[in-house]
This record gives structure tokens, C-alpha cells and sequence, in this order.
């Protein structure tokens, strides 16, 4: 009975994936999560541990450790554990001497002060030049300067972090000056459960102000601050007075914290942060491209429907061989459609290595639509595709020796290994370079020796026997059989027309699936380099099968005029037209850095273009495996319905 039970359980739960999924899409507008992390239950006078995260800036993209610079200091700095992705992302979390009780409000908390010397007048300054952002974490919550907006359908908005400091003209004084926020005023939100009594965080928000805090006589432990002062309930409410940097002056750090019930539950309280009010774009993103897709969907429909199956019926009524030579178009290429390509082992290792890469991205949309991967399980995402990346290797194996075999080839661990080496050693070269400059600008952005060794290790320790093992496998199992023979000799290609030239009709293949795409690649760009939330994965989903789709259609409408023209060399050709797209990919990731972005540095250009490389090159990877399993699928079956003695 209990086993019967488990079984009905069980099957109720498969049969709910499919609905999750569906409510997921629909209400992916709405920020629809499962949370990764169980809700914490505070009573009133518990302590809060308040953590301390990296120092982002949009305009050198380099993260630095929050203690890089001369702030206030606990006792002893311990660093939290984290996941492999936080690591790669550049985070940095410690704990923090700022000291909360729960519902307990305080007021003008005196945390240290410090004296600027030269070398904290130019670290601070520099900071502030960048604008730097001052990030933290209060049970698993960033910390969000809340910010009134009367233009939006949303009255508040809120960016991650504080500045550090502002930079500007004060008191009349032309010359422009350094200005560092050294008071914080904190809101916890909460929300209460009635019948425990106990307490939830759903907010975590900050106001900082600049401000000179005076005192009397000599400053010691005891002093008290005339600025504000927690017995008289006097705190700090503007920047009247703001604080400049400057040698030889001190900065007294300080901060409040007030408490603030709120109606919104644990689970909702995500909502917030991601609430986007651009669905509207999205939504048109989404129609534009189903637009496409239908007029693709059309033009295959009318090669198969009207010109395919009725010239098939027309070649197979002729009774001749010379009434055969006489017809013209795809069908006099018969003979030679199925002939291995040139470089047909690197065709192979493409090919099993989009098939990775298509594995991991559906496999970690899913995962994301469910909510398993929001923004609460930080570095979640980068972690998940990592991982995927490398189970995916045994089907990247199996793809590339099973076509290889195809073109009858024997040495079948050659390609495993190609397979296995080839992309992921270019990504790397790259990353490490990469890395390098990170380091030597002193970010913590740079990879430490123990997670780039973790990374070594998946590599080698996990990919690479999976993609042999998988290779093993595809070698082993029969390949499918050509519909027609081979001839000896190869046919002569005839001159081709200027709109079915390889080059032309590869650079037009790749155009609309990246016009399927990029309306969603400016929101993803967005959240990536300007340092904002994305969790629009219901649309991106949506976006992510429209793109197979509009790879599959245009290859094959492509290698069509092909085959008609009488150029039968459609291998490489259905792998690059849909492929291409990762050109325009490039192209517009350098329109966005040049239009939208405000990146200065030199490094930190580099940085950019070199991580939107291996963007497009797995871009690349990706559509050209789609387009070449389309095209491969579409020529079987159109040669499959002919009768060739």
C-alpha cells in the first residue's frame, strides 16, 4: 500500500513538471520563483549578520574586495563560503562590524574613525572617479538604494548598492571635489507571523549621506557626536554638510537602522527587486519573431507541399536515363549530395560540440523557468551551466564519432579526442589571458589558483572521459545508410548566380535568427554590464525555441536554392548560414559597447570584447549545429523519395 502510494506520488509530481513549466512561461513577467534557500525565523533581539560583498563599478567592470579599500573593520575578517559560480562572478563576501538586532532601532551608531592619509586620499578618490558601489548582504538579501520614480508604472526603483562617494562642485567652488558617504541609514523590512510571533526579512534597503560629524574634545571610544546623537533621537537627514576627501582629515564612519513591518510574504519578496515594467517590449520581441518564424514556416511549407513532392512525382514517372539527364535542379545531384566534405573531421567536432552546448542550454532553461536558478541562489546560474556543460560531454562524444563514422572514418579517437580538447582549449586560452589582466589590475575578479585547478579538474577529470566515453558509443552504433549512391566521380559544379554565392547566402542566413534574438540580447547585455537583475527566463524560453526554429527553416529554404543550383557541397554551407548569426551577435555587442556603455579603461575594454568572443564563438557553436541537423534531416528525406536504379 505504502509503495502503491509513493507510486501515485510520484507520478503526480512527473505530470506537474509539464504545468510548472507552463505557468512559468506565463507568468514569467511576474517573477515567478521557486526559492533556493529555506526562509530564517527571527525573534525580536536576535543578532542579524550583516555581510559585506564586492565593490562593482559599470565603468571599469573590475570588482575589488570590500576591505581593498580603508573601511571599517570587525575583529576578524572571515570569508563566507561560496559556490563556484559566486567565485567566477567576483564575489567576495565577508562579514562586516555592523552589528543589527532584530526590531531593535538605533540611531547614530559611531563605527570607527579613521585618518586620511595620502595613499587613503588617492584609493578613495579613485573609487569614487569610477563610481564604485558598495554591496551587502542581509540574509541572503543585496542591499538597494530605493529610488522615486514618477515616470514609471512603479513609483520606486531600486539599483544595487551605494556609492561609494560623489564627485562635484559645492559652496559656490568651481573646482570639483571628492565626497565620500560616511553615514548609512538602513531599513529593514519584515514580515511578522501572527501565530509564531516570529519574524521574516523582505527588505533590505539603504540611504547614504556625506556628512562632516562633529563632536567635543579629544575623540575617544566614549565620544559622543553632536551631529546626531541616539539619546536625543537626532540622526543625520541630509548632506548639508557633506565630507570631503581630503589628507589629514578624519572620516567617522556611522550608520542607523530602522525596522519597518511590511505586508509582503518571504516568498514574494524577490518581487520587488525584479519587477520589470518593459514586459511590453518583450512581448513585441516575442511576436516580431513568431512573425518570421511564420513567414519560414510558409516558404518550407511550399518547397515541401507544391515544389518538392511534385517534382519527386514528376522524376519518378520519367521511364529513361536520357529523360533523367534532361531534368535540372536538386535532383541531378543525387549523386554526389551524400559525398564527405572537406575537413569533414572538424566538421565532426562542431557539430558534437553544439550538440553540448544545445544540451546545456535547454536543459538550464528549464531548470531556470521552474525557478531553480533566481537571482536568491546567487551564482546559481553560472554553476548549473558549468556543470551541464560537462555532463553534456558524453552526447558531444557520441554526435561527432557517429557522423564521423558516416563519412567512414576509422580513427574514431582522434575525433573524441578533438572533440573533447578543441573548444573548450580555445574558451580557456582566452579566459586565461583574460584573467591575467584581471590580476593585474588587482581584482578580485581575477580567479584564484584553487577554483582555475576545480575548473582544470571538470575539465579533464570529468569532460574529457565522458566525450571518449560517449564517442566509444557512437562509434560503436550503426550509422544510418544514404538514401542514393555516391558516384565514383565527382559531378562539376556549374556557375552559380550572385544570390546563391556561398558567402552572400551565408551572410543572409544568419540575419534572422539573430533578429530573432536581439531584442533579448539588449536585456541580457543590460543585467550582465550594467550590473542589474535578469530574470525574464519565461521570455527568454520562448525567444530560445523560436531562435531552433528560425535556425532550422532559413537553413533549409537555403540549402534548397542550393541543391536547385546544383551545388551539392551543402555540409559545411547548412552549418555556417545559421551560424553566421553569431557574426551579427559581435557586430551589435560592439554597437552596445560603444552606445550604451561608458567603459574608459583599456583593460576593461579589452574585457569586454574578449568575454562577447566566446559569447559569439558559442553562439556560433550552437545555431550552426542546428542549422546543420535541419539541412541534414531535409536532404534524407527529400533523396529518400527517389527512385534511382
Amino acid at each position: 500500500m505504502e509503495s502503491q502510494s509513493r507510486s501515485i506520488h510520484n507520478t503526480r509530481s512527473t505530470a506537474m513538471i509539464p504545468a510548472l513549466l507552463f505557468l512559468s512561461l506565463i507568468h514569467g513577467v511576474h517573477c515567478f520563483y521557486l526559492p533556493g534557500v529555506a526562509p530564517e525565523d527571527f525573534q525580536k533581539g536576535d543578532p542579524l549578520k550583516v555581510k559585506v560583498n564586492k565593490l562593482t563599478s559599470i565603468k571599469t567592470q573590475l570588482p575589488y574586495s570590500y576591505y581593498s579599500l580603508p573601511f571599517c573593520t570587525p575583529e576578524k575578517i572571515v570569508d563566507s563560503a561560496e559556490n563556484l559560480g559566486e567565485v567566477l562572478r567576483g564575489d567576495r563576501i565577508e562579514n562586516s562590524p555592523y552589528a543589527f538586532t532584530m526590531q531593535e532601532r538605533q540611531l547614530c551608531t559611531v563605527l570607527c574613525r579613521i585618518m586620511i592619509d595620502a595613499k587613503t586620499a588617492k584609493q578613495f578618490k579613485e573609487k569614487i572617479d569610477d563610481e564604485y558601489r558598495v554591496n551587502m548582504i542581509l540574509d541572503n538579501l543585496p542591499l538597494v538604494v530605493p529610488i522615486k520614480r514618477l515616470d514609471q508604472a512603479s513609483n520606486t526603483v531600486y539599483q544595487l548598492g551605494y556609492h561609494i562617494g560623489l564627485k562635484g562642485e559645492y559652496a559656490g567652488n568651481k573646482e570639483e571635489k571628492y565626497f565620500i558617504h560616511n553615514h548609512l541609514a538602513f531599513t529593514v523590512k519584515y514580515h511578522r507571523d501572527l501565530q509564531t510571533g516570529s519574524s521574516r526579512i523582505v527588505g533590505f534597503e539603504v540611504k547614504p549621506y556625506s556628512i562632516i560629524h562633529e563632536y567635543e574634545g579629544k575623540w575617544s571610544e566614549k565620544t559622543r557626536l553632536t551631529t546626531c546623537d541616539p539619546h536625543t533621537k537626532r540622526t543625520v537627514v541630509n548632506s548639508n554638510t557633506p565630507l570631503e576627501v581630503e589628507v589629514n582629515k578624519e572620516i567617522i564612519f556611522s550608520y542607523d537602522v530602522e525596522y519597518q513591518e511590511s505586508d509582503v510574504k518571504w516568498a514574494s519578496r524577490w518581487d520587488s527587486y525584479l519587477l520589470m515594467s518593459d514586459d511590453q517590449v518583450h512581448w513585441f520581441s516575442i511576436v516580431n519573431s513568431l512573425m518570421i518564424v511564420l513567414f519560414l514556416t510558409g516558404m518550407v511549407a511550399m518547397i515541401m507541399l507544391r515544389t518538392l513532392y511534385r517534382d519527386i512525382s514528376k522524376y519518378n514517372e520519367l521511364e529513361t536515363q536520357e529523360e533523367a539527364l534532361e531534368e535540372t535542379g536538386w535532383k541531378l545531384v543525387h549523386g554526389d549530395v551524400f559525398r564527405p566534405p572537406s575537413n569533414s573531421d572538424l566538421l565532426c567536432v562542431y557539430v558534437g560540440t553544439g550538440v553540448q552546448f544545445l544540451g546545456m542550454v535547454l536543459v538550464t532553461m528549464i531548470f531556470a523557468v521552474l525557478g531553480f536558478l533566481s537571482p536568491s541562489n546567487r551564482g546559481g546560474l553560472m554553476t548549473a551551466m558549468l556543470l551541464l556543460w560537462v555532463s553534456m560531454g558524453i552526447f558531444a562524444g557520441y554526435a561527432s564519432t557517429n557522423l564521423y563514422k558516416m563519412f567512414t572514418g576509422a580513427e574514431w579517437k582522434k575525433i573524441a579526442a578533438k572533440t573533447a580538447f578543441m573548444f573548450p582549449a580555445i574558451v580557456f586560452v582566452i579566459f586565461f589571458v583574460l584573467n591575467a589582466l584581471i590580476w593585474g589590475q588587482k581584482s578580485s575578479g581575477a580567479v584564484p589558483f584553487g577554483t582555475m585547478f576545480a575548473l582544470v579538474f571538470l575539465w579533464f577529470g570529468i569532460s574529457v572521459p565522458l566525450v571518449i566515453v560517449g564517442g566509444y558509443v557512437g562509434f560503436k552504433k550503426p550509422t544510418m545508410e544514404d538514401p542514393v549512391k555516391t558516384n565514383k566521380i565527382p559531378r562539376q559544379i556549374p556557375e552559380q548566380a550572385w544570390y546563391v554565392n556561398p558567402i552572400f547566402s551565408i551572410l543572409i542566413g544568419g540575419i534572422l535568427p539573430f533578429g530573432a534574438v536581439f531584442i533579448e540580447l539588449f536585456f541580457i547585455l543590460t543585467s550582465i554590464w550594467l550590473n542589474q537583475f535578469y530574470y525574464m527566463f519565461g521570455f527568454l524560453f520562448l525567444v530560445f525555441i523560436i531562435l531552433l526554429i528560425t535556425c532550422a527553416e532559413i537553413t533549409i529554404v537555403l540549402c534548397y536554392f542550393q541543391l536547385c543550383s546544383e551545388d551539392y557541397k551543402w555540409w559545411w554551407r547548412s552549418y555556417l548560414t545559421s551560424g553566421s548569426s553569431a557574426l551579427y551577435l559581435f557586430l551589435y555587442a560592439a554597437f552596445y559597447f560603444f552606445t550604451k556603455l561608458e567603459i574608459t579603461k583599456l583593460v576593461s575594454g579589452l574585457l569586454y570584447f574578449g568575454y562577447m568572443l566566446i559569447a559569439s564563438y558559442a553562439f556560433f557553436v550552437l545555431t550552426g549545429t542546428i542549422g546543420f541537423y535541419a539541412c541534414f534531416c531535409f536532404t534524407r528525406l527529400i533523396y529518400s523519395s527517389l527512385k534511382i536504379d
